[in-house]
């Protein structure tokens, strides 16, 4: 079996960590939902800037909305809405089919709305009302004021991804605001079991930040046994921070308090790993996905990691192995001076500004855009085939009639030969289908 529909048969849920619109219309989100068991997207300004800015398929449509008199602000609400809608029509079967437990689209608030409860609800309330389908959650960053949001909003039936969690503290402050969320919920009688929600816990980010830590304490290390200490712990505390948040997991929904929900019909809320491209090429290129899986997870990937677990992932319970260590690597990690609290404070500070750089990135290059289109329709041309329009036009027709897009982005070597070996040799080399996003989605 694939590795990656293995991974969803085991019960941990495969995501996809990227949108653009060609994704959608060309038919490569069905054959990834078909062939990758794939069942859920994640988005967030940085992915949407690259798709819009570093293409030109979105054009036509800023065009139009310039002439419409929108916005760049509005332009931009229009484009990536009208994408999440797309993706939610594509996995609206499989949340159809699990019952609501999976088939989500997440979009986020604007990154500017992360200390902003009150911005935040009425954010996610516009953003919801557009996208207009049931399977979209909305996505809020964990920090202090966002938790405020995210208990309102679940309170209120939304699906809501709390985003950018670092720490174990922070993660579970996320559990137990979802818990009075619908723990609200109940005491009015309202229902609990049709309101779902993840907490995307960032990995892969943790040993970016801590490695160059160790390197940089190693360097002034007093001792060799000081030095091997640190160099010991490379590679190590992300997958430990990952597994004590798990640990917490357990405590928070196996606890009385959630107990009573459960009866009632409430599901746990699932840790989605997030950040799960491994950035240090001395690492397994799938590192943050083979050590973290267990049933009712999720794990979010770009591009390359998909393609990378599919090539040679294996799939085992790995995440609830060497739970007790976990506490040791992050309490070695503290007595070697390396304060944990700073490093996760830290990577939500960075992972804001990070965000909200992106999205005032994305709504320059939208603005940029509009001025250049409208400055180059008076310098438009117009082409014609001559004596080969005719020609030209037919084998549109038949390449319409063969689903010849669809077929191509299926890797079907049909399209060209029919005899085994040519067939195997044709498919292995369409890999290129999908260059750009792999150069451009490991975030």
């Amino acid at each position: 079996m694939n590795p990656l529909k293995e991974l969803s048969e085991f019960g941990q849920s495969v995501w996809y960590d990227n949108i653009r619109r060609s994704l959608i219309t060309s038919g490569e989100l069905d054959r990834m939902i078909r062939d990758y068991g794939l069942s859920g997207m994640t988005s967030n300004p940085v992915i949407f800037e690259k798709a819009i800015s570093g293409a030109e398929e979105y054009d036509p449509d800023i065009e139009r909305l310039m002439g419409e008199g929108k916005t760049g602000e509005e332009i931009l609400t229009t484009l990536t809405t009208d994408d999440i809608r797309l993706a939610a029509r594509a996995l609206l079967p499989v949340f159809e089919r699990t019952k609501g437990a999976d088939g989500y689209v997440s979009i986020e608030v604007n990154p500017g709305l992360a200390h902003d409860a009150e911005g935040s609800i009425a954010e996610a309330h516009h953003l919801r009302d557009i996208v207009d389908m049931p399977n979209v959650m909305i996505k809020i960053p964990g920090t202090e004021e966002g938790l405020r949001a995210v208990e309102q909003l679940i309170y209120e039936g939304f699906h809501i991804n709390v985003t950018l969690l670092f720490s174990v503290k922070r993660y579970e402050e996320v559990a137990w605001a979802y818990v009075r969320a619908l723990e609200r919920r109940a005491k009015e009688s309202k229902p609990v079991d049709g309101i779902f929600s993840v907490a995307s816990f960032f990995v892969s980010r943790v040993d970016t930040l801590v490695d160059r830590l160790i390197d940089q304490k190693a360097a002034r290390a007093g001792s060799n046994d000081e030095k091997a200490r640190l160099h010991a712990l490379e590679g190590r505390v992300a997958v430990a921070n990952a597994k004590l948040a798990y640990v917490r997991h357990g405590r928070v929904f196996s606890s009385d308090r959630f107990a009573a929900l459960r009866a009632a019909g409430a599901r746990p809320q699932r840790l989605l790993w997030a950040s799960t491209s491994t950035k240090n090429p001395r690492y397994s290129d799938i590192k943050y996905v083979e050590e973290l899986i267990a049933p009712d997870t999720v794990n979010t990937m770009p591009l390359a990691t998909l393609h990378a677990f599919e090539d040679h992932g294996r799939v085992a319970a790995t995440l609830e192995e060497g739970l007790d260590e976990a506490a040791s690597v992050v309490k070695e990690l503290e007595d070697l001076g390396i304060s944990y609290d700073e490093v996760t404070a830290s990577l939500e500070r960075e992972g804001i500004k990070g965000f909200e750089d992106g999205f005032a990135q994305l709504l320059a290059g939208i603005e940029e855009k509009a001025g250049a289109l409208k400055a180059g329709r008076a310098e438009s041309m117009e082409m014609d085939l001559g004596d080969l329009a005719d020609a030209a036009d037919e084998a549109v027709r038949r390449l319409d009639a063969e689903n010849f897009i669809e077929r191509l982005w299926e890797k079907d070597p049909t399209l060209w030969k029919k005899t085994p070996g040519d067939r195997e040799l044709i498919k292995n080399a369409l890999g290129w289908l999908a260059l750009p996003q792999t150069m451009s989605a490991n975030v």
